[in-house]
């Protein structure tokens, strides 16, 4: 009923001629016609039709749909297949469960989404249609099986992260001076990353100057890449997890941190047995120190840890493996503005708290979470 008269007049048939009888003396006054008789048009019962809408008002609509009903709705027509991916739409997507991602997430990714989470996810190929840059801002691809080659590709269209987190994976330093490029980045997750030089690391960190929470905390690092940490960290980052370097991470590198990052409130140092008690006096410089981890920095008594008294704005302090439990009372006591032992595990950069239940990205929640995991593009 929307078709244009013209095309309906273009691809009619052609009309049939008109016939006439006058057999008969009795006809010859009175000649009929035959003819067939136009039809009515029918009126609209359900009043008008959703075509006759305004885009914005439909995008509305459209905007209500789950993930899945907004793919079926795609498959449509070519007019609401673009309204269905109209980047307005795919602002934030949330593909947690999905077990394999082929096309899928080129095609997220192309429509313009600003968030995405896929954790836990095997990306066979990216398959991006174009050379578009993209827009996402909020990427989370912890631990996610997938080949080097594609995350270069994907990370090597991204300008605009501001909060990534690449836990657990292979990376090169290709990868890395990609980073360098997204000057914006607040939030950094590399805990458990490969791959990499110190050079490429330090490049990323001297570009990167708005960092405010970075985790690098077991990588496969030696003391080259600790020591790029150390003395290319911007001053801008308040949280910090540097733990894990066992024989790597020494007492120089600690005052450096220290020198060059003094708004730090958290800062972990776990797992690292060349800190000793000499590093209580260089860590005091840190005026806004809130939150420390020196868990398994087996060089330090468990006595002089009565010493953080004179931290007087510390709330946690994060000491397990030093202290047996029977000594943890005491130790409560000795220091009753101080929280003990109460996060085992860092919290320092990642998308999502392993104390929370909730699927929120760095505190932002996704809009499009599907319900079944079944993605047809």
């Amino acid at each position: 009923e929307n078709t244009p008269n013209e095309l309906i007049q273009q691809w009619s048939p052609p009309h049939k001629k008109i016939l006439t009888s006058a057999k008969g003396k009795e006809n010859e006054e009175n000649a009929f016609v035959l003819a067939r008789r136009p039809r009515k048009r029918r009126e609209s019962s359900a009043g008008l039709c959703l075509d006759s809408l305004p885009d914005e008002l439909l995008l509305g609509i459209l905007s209500r749909l789950s993930l899945q009903d907004l793919l079926r709705t795609s498959r449509v027509c070519k007019h609401w297949h673009c309204l269905a991916f109209d980047e307005s739409l795919w602002h934030s997507v949330d593909l947690v469960g999905k077990a394999q991602l082929d096309a899928e997430l080129g095609q997220v990714l192309s429509a313009g989404a600003l968030r995405l989470r896929c954790p836990h996810t095997c990306i066979v190929q990216s398959s991006f249609k174009s050379a578009q840059k993209l827009r996402v801002q909020h990427l989370d691809l912890s631990n996610c099986t997938v080949e080097t080659s594609v995350l270069e590709d994907i990370l090597s269209r991204c300008k605009h992260l501001q909060n990534l987190s690449l836990e657990g994976l292979v990376l090169s330093d290709s990868i890395i001076h990609s980073l360098a490029q997204n000057t914006e980045i607040v939030r950094l997750n590399l805990c458990g990353c490969s791959g990499f030089s110190p050079e490429s690391l330090a490049e990323m960190l001297k570009s990167c100057t708005r960092i405010e929470e970075m985790n690098v905390s077991w990588c496969d690092f030696n003391n080259l890449h600790v020591q790029a940490i150390a003395n290319n960290t911007p001053s801008s980052i308040s949280h910090l997890n540097i733990s894990g370097y066992r024989q790597n991470l020494t007492m120089e590198d600690v005052k450096a941190v220290v020198k060059r990052c003094l708004n730090l409130t958290n800062l972990d140092l776990s797992d690292s047995v060349l800190v000793t008690t000499d590093s209580f006096p260089v860590l005091q410089q840190l005026s806004s120190l809130r939150h420390l981890a020196l868990s398994r920095c087996y060089q330090i008594h468990p006595a002089a840890l009565i010493d953080f008294e004179k931290f007087l704005n510390l709330q946690t302090l994060e000491v397990f493996g030093l202290i047996q439990d029977s000594y943890l009372p005491i130790l409560c006591k000795g220091l009753p503005h101080i929280q003990i032992n109460t996060q085992p595990f860092s919290t320092v950069a990642r998308p999502t708290s392993a104390s929370r239940k909730d699927r929120t990205l760095w505190g932002m929640h996704c809009r499009l979470v599907p319900r079944f995991i079944l993605l047809q593009f």
